[in-house]
């Protein structure tokens, strides 16, 4: 259902026998693919609506769901541990299948996120320009160079994001420290302080798809999923995208349509930011822009460290310079530890101009009590040159 905006997600990713959320665990095998992420190793792997069973009692996948791998790792399924009146059982989701490491995936594609671990179904792919600010290049088509941010330039790179619908049953388990993820948009009346949000609806990056298969007709419990998807066992992936689905992202592309990516990492510690248009109100005779900007912190060490503060500066087209400081990020101060190093939120932003820039940095503390800055990549406010009719939500 449709409701007002949530704008904040947190989350974390996995490490070894479970999370402390309760929502995914594991055993931990051989063919671990890395820290703090869901390894396709030799471990069976369980949604958790409850504790698992013992992980060492050899649990297989059940006949007939032959079990797919990635290279030079062993079989492994996906299974759902659920809570029901006569006690908890362990149910198999689906089975893994060996990642892509080209090309892209199809509509219909189930996977696990490998950091927030939640389940999903990809409606889509985008194409987007990643701006990594990591990686020295010589040749640039697009500046990078912000005020007040450095001289640094770097060059856009070609990367694939999925648009895809998230598990509800998943949910409340990545919202327990913040709401889960949605595409927010101005709502298509003459409130121009209206805004309405789309939940479970999430930009995947093509590393972070970790996907299986499922002989389940309805794997994905989303209000949209029977809406915009239906099962065809003569596909593979077996869910093909009904006519809706596909008029919904042609009369949506302007605000759904994922462009620019933006990364830097200080002292281990990496920023992704990706900025949305969503539309232009009138208001007291002059026309106001909004941006929804996502924001995602990686800890790539082991160091335990928490964000104390933002410090923001934003640039409008129309000449004026905005600074901004606070308190941790959408009322919260999140630690970023080895076993919960990832943290991500949406945010909003309005202008009265086309066009401007974010840039800044957020303020970390060490255990010993020291701080540290890190660099927020500089990023671009651009509004769509072709707009025609406001967002369409999810009217058919």
């Amino acid at each position: 259902m449709l409701g007002p905006a949530g704008v904040a997600g947190a989350t974390g990713r996995l490490e070894g026998e479970r999370d402390n959320w309760g929502r995914v665990s594991r055993a931990v095998g051989k063919g671990e693919t890395g820290r703090g992420r869901v390894g396709l190793g030799s471990s069976v792997l369980w949604g958790s609506w409850g504790y698992p069973r013992d992980t060492q009692g050899g649990e297989q996948c059940p006949p007939g769901l032959g079990a797919a791998s990635a290279p030079a790792n062993p079989p492994s399924c996906l299974s759902a541990l659920r809570n029901r009146p006569e006690g908890k059982v362990l149910e198999t989701v689906g089975v893994f299948e060996a990642p892509k490491q080209h090309g892209k995936y199809e509509t219909g594609q189930l996977f696990l996120h490998s950091v927030f671990g939640y389940r999903g179904i990809v409606l889509f792919p985008w194409q987007a320009r990643l701006y990594d600010r990591d990686v020295a290049s010589p040749v640039t088509e697009k500046s990078e160079n912000v005020a007040g941010h450095g001289s640094k330039e770097v060059k856009g790179k070609t990367h694939t994001y999925y648009q895809v619908l998230i598990d509800a049953r998943d949910c409340p388990h990545i919202s327990q420290r913040s709401q889960t993820e949605a595409v927010t948009f101005l709502a298509n009346h003459d409130d121009s302080r209206a805004l309405y949000a789309i939940p479970g609806l999430d930009y995947v990056s093509h590393e972070d798809i970790l996907p299986y298969s499922s002989t389940d007709q309805v794997p994905i419990q989303h209000e949209l999923f029977e809406r915009f998807l239906m099962y065809d066992q003569t596909k593979v992936p077996p869910f093909v995208a009904r006519d809706t689905l596909c008029a919904w992202q042609e009369k949506n592309h302007p605000w759904l349509e994922l462009s620019d990516v933006h990364r830097e990492t200080t002292e281990n510690i990496r920023v992704t930011v990706i900025p949305f248009y969503m539309g232009m109100r009138e208001a007291q005779n002059s026309h106001v822009y909004w941006w929804r900007y996502c924001i995602r912190l990686e800890n790539l060490d082991s160091e335990v460290v928490q964000l104390r503060e933002r410090h923001w500066r934003i640039f409008s087209l129309s000449g004026t310079l905005e600074t901004v400081r606070g308190r941790g990020v959408v009322g919260r101060e999140p630690v970023l530890s080895k076993e919960q190093p990832a943290f991500q939120y949406s945010s909003h932003v309005s202008l009265q101009a086309s066009s401007g820039h974010m840039w800044g940095t957020f303020r970390f503390e060490r255990p010993d009590g020291s701080h540290f800055d890190v660099r927020i990549p500089p990023f671009s406010l651009e509004s769509n040159k072709d707009e025609k009719t406001p967002p369409s939500g999810l009217h058919w």
